[in-house]
């Protein structure tokens, strides 16, 4: 599947058709939504919903377009099309992903699981085109969880800030947090498609990542699950997965493995 370019191409028309989907999807699911949340008197979430699926739907549609670029450099052959190829994926990953929770946690059907279904194989497929070692997929993998879970970090405190002014300590954490979460998020995704491009610079990228999520999620998560809701709490899967990423970025082995990844040809 190595240098594979006719494949490439025809998953770029696959990517540019999940983009066209995700802006169908997105417009139907948007108002729908809201409705059901503002119905259930869940006013918090319909805020967060009102910003995070008009956000997304923005990003998704946008990595259409990468696509169509991908398509034409799949066509002409270029060394960059698998790399922008994966960009495009990994932000669909988390626009198919996320819309899905609020949906269905309002007992509607989450249709953008389809583009992250789609988004999945691109991703993979652009790997594969490109013969990325297994070790250095893997090792992505987990930093594209890393990237969403972080992401969803950074969507919960949206909804709580609309509840908690009565107490003006977490009020203002909700604040300083949401955009912490977003831009370890960001980091995440730039130290994975550093890691895939060879680039030396991606070590510090991973750590700044991994500390913005954990500083982010480990006083949400804390608070959230001994003083709100008395047991484990959603904001604690990012900040766990980012520490320990973070342990095994410093790993000799792994280490080892990324600079010969690095040298490789």
């Amino acid at each position: 599947m190595k240098n594979n370019y006719k494949l490439g191409a025809a998953l770029a028309v696959l990517g540019i058709l999940a983009g066209l989907l995700t802006f169908y999807l997105m417009a139907w699911q948007y108002n729908l939504v809201i409705d059901a949340k503002n119905a259930a008197g869940r006013f918090d979430e319909a805020t967060s919903v009102t910003v995070v699926y008009a956000l997304l739907g923005w990003l998704g549609i946008a990595a259409g377009g990468i696509w169509a670029a991908v398509l034409y450099g799949f066509i002409r052959k270029e060394d960059w099309a698998w790399f922008w190829g994966t960009l495009a994926a990994s932000i669909q990953l988390l626009v198919g992903f996320f819309p899905a929770v609020p949906a269905m946690d309002s007992d509607l059907p989450g249709p953008t699981m389809i583009v992250f279904g789609a988004a999945a194989i691109l991703w993979f497929g652009m790997l594969l085109i490109k013969g990325v070692e297994w070790k250095v997929i893997l090792l992505t993998f987990f930093v594209g969880i890393a990237y969403v879970l972080t992401f969803m970090d950074g969507v919960a405190p949206i909804s709580k800030y609309t509840t908690s002014h009565d107490d003006p300590f977490w009020n203002g954490m909700y604040v300083m947090s949401q955009q912490v979460s977003w831009w370890g998020a960001a980091a995440w995704l730039v130290f994975l498609m550093a890691v895939l491009n060879k680039k030396t610079w991606a070590m510090p990228v991973g750590i700044f990542g991994a500390a913005m999520s954990m500083m982010a999620g480990y006083p949400l998560g804390l608070h959230n699950a001994i003083f709100e809701v008395g047991r484990f709490s959603m904001f604690l899967p990012a900040p766990l997965l980012s520490t320990i990423l973070l342990v095994v970025l410093f790993l000799p082995g792994v280490q080892k493995m990324l600079t010969a990844w690095n040298k490789s040809s």
